[in-house]
């Protein structure tokens, strides 16, 4: 059955001291600073509306206003 020595993982008590407060040191900053999620900066362009000439605008007004034959 494996258990903890079979990590092969040096123990805290084991390291100098130095070591051991820079191993904890960077635990801690580790935790502190939050993930940075990346925004997306990209928009979708809005297709530009078909040009409509003047007997096309006049025969949209007739439909909407009822007066034309469809």
């Amino acid at each position: 059955m494996a258990n903890l020595d079979d990590l092969n993982y040096k123990s805290i008590t084991d390291m100098p001291n130095d070591e051991a407060i820079e191993l904890l040191r960077n635990l801690r900053l580790s935790r502190r600073i939050p993930i940075k999620k990346t925004k997306s900066t990209t928009r979708k362009k809005a297709k530009a509306a078909p040009q409509v000439n003047q007997n096309q605008a006049a025969e949209l007004l007739k439909i909407l206003k009822g007066g034309g034959d469809v």
